[in-house]
């Protein structure tokens, strides 16, 4: 059966990157980001209604790479990102999204740390605010008592955290 792993953290925190080498890696599928794909294709700014509409793309794109995934499959952000994004832009979360946060299951999550520079991005609204949301997920993950790894360094170095964490993870 695939092991899912959630790979979740604040903007600007190296999810896409770590997903896609840890692919390669594994030689799997990773499942990238649906709010990046939507919003690129948006000609005014999101709304909470789109927030609803980028959770329910992000679950149907990981449902479809879950039956062409091997042994892992990537997830590049899950819904706990936009349980986090929802409550922080508009206070509360859409009861779809909280009702399919309780009924998905992912066998580990890594965490993005912040020791990666900000790199700017017309998507990302909060560099100042990373170490707010770290704690956020973090907290998340320690009061759901999630099993989950802290992903820090740089380039490769991050990588091999990465793929560290997994191995020592899976193999108890």
């Amino acid at each position: 059966m695939t092991k899912r792993i959630a790979v979740i953290g604040p903007e600007s925190t190296g999810k896409s990157e770590i997903c896609q080498h840890l692919a390669r890696i594994y030689e799997t599928e990773w499942v990238p980001e649906y709010a990046r794909f939507h919003l690129d294709r948006m000609d005014r700014p999101y709304e909470k209604e789109d927030l609803l509409l980028i959770a329910q793309g992000q679950v149907a794109w990981e449902d479809d790479k879950a039956e062409e995934a091997g042994e892992y499959l990537f997830c590049d952000t899950n819904l706990i990102v936009m349980k986090v994004w929802s409550d922080h832009k508009y206070g509360e979360t859409d009861p779809w999204i909280l009702e399919e946060l309780e009924k998905r299951h992912y066998d580990y999550y890594l965490l993005g740390n912040i020791d990666l520079i900000w790199r700017p991005d017309p998507q990302r609204e909060h560099p100042k605010m990373r170490k707010h949301f770290f704690d956020i997920y973090e907290n998340y993950l320690k009061e759901h008592d999630l099993p989950y790894g802290i992903v820090s360094g740089i380039e490769d170095a991050r990588v091999k955290c990465a793929q560290d964490l997994i191995e020592d993870f899976f193999k108890k």
